[in-house]
């Protein structure tokens, strides 16, 4: 949240950040993860509002007023920002024009067993699957993705990504999005792993579904 240059004050650095990682949210739950009332939460989403970050919709309840849900708008990506996503977009379009298809796959390849090497090694100090996929989730939240792990009842491990540094490159191209899978995969063997939420599809996040063949 250091990218978050807010003043005044560090409420409304974490509602962004608990909007960003837990989806659109009332002001009452919002208050709760934040530990002050409801009332200071709504003025300082009213002043994100205002600078055009946050959102609301009133969602209709069975019993009772509807509820008011705040969600950000597309102009936090100043916020949240796309680390080197046109530098990255343009050298692969570049790519793509000097030496074909064949030579961007070869490029994200690269790419790859380069991240493969780094991520191995850190993975390498973990025996299980959870504390693997725990270290994962550190990795990649140190590269701006935000991520976080949680085990489900079954069992089944969520690996979430709540922020992807790299969108527009990955728009460019459905093969970044591709390799980032194909690379999880080689780094847990054994495991089995989805996708069943992707942001470039216009989903929120990315989350993995991940357990043990």
């Amino acid at each position: 949240a250091a990218m978050i240059q807010a003043e005044p004050g560090r409420a409304r650095e974490r509602i962004l950040l608990l909007l960003k990682t837990g989806g659109p949210q009332d002001a009452a739950r919002l208050a709760q993860r934040l530990e002050v009332t409801a009332m200071a939460v709504r003025q300082h989403l009213y002043k994100l509002q205002g600078q055009g970050l946050v959102e609301y919709r009133d969602e209709k309840r069975k019993v009772g007023r509807p509820a008011r849900l705040w969600r950000l708008t597309g102009a936090t990506t100043r916020v949240f920002p796309d680390a080197h996503g046109e530098l990255a977009a343009g050298l692969l379009e570049a790519a793509r024009k000097l030496h074909g298809q064949r030579g961007v796959q070869r490029l994200l390849k690269e790419r790859a067993l380069r991240l493969q090497r780094e991520y191995s090694g850190r993975l390498a100090r973990h025996v299980t699957l959870a504390a693997k996929v725990a270290e994962l989730a550190r990795i990649r939240a140190e590269e701006g993705y935000l991520a976080e792990c949680r085990r489900l009842p079954d069992g089944v491990l969520e690996l979430a990504e709540n922020h992807c540094p790299i969108c527009t490159a990955a728009r460019t191209g459905e093969e970044l999005c591709d390799g980032e899978l194909e690379l999880f995969r080689k780094l847990l063997p054994g495991a089995v792993i989805e996708r069943t939420e992707h942001i470039t599809a216009g989903a929120r996040r990315c989350l993995y579904r991940i357990r043990s063949q």
